[in-house]
């Protein structure tokens, strides 16, 4: 599991974005708004290179992944 810390989502159409961009790198994920973070976990989680792309592709910013 892992826990990406995202700065510049505002509402939850932001955070539905972000969660379905997860998803369909066919991940289990769960954003939540209130503390700006997303947990992902699966049996195949990229390197945090992937999920880092796939966040700031939409043009949000990633703090940090642990």
């Amino acid at each position: 599991m892992k826990t990406i810390k995202i700065e510049g989502m505002h509402c939850s159409h932001c955070s539905a974005r972000v969660e379905n961009a997860l998803k369909a790198l066919g991940l289990s994920a769960k954003v939540d708004l209130n503390s700006a973070s997303a947990t992902v976990d699966g049996d195949n989680i990229p390197d945090e290179r992937v999920l880092r792309e796939t966040v700031e592709d939409l043009g949000f910013d990633v703090i940090e992944i642990k």
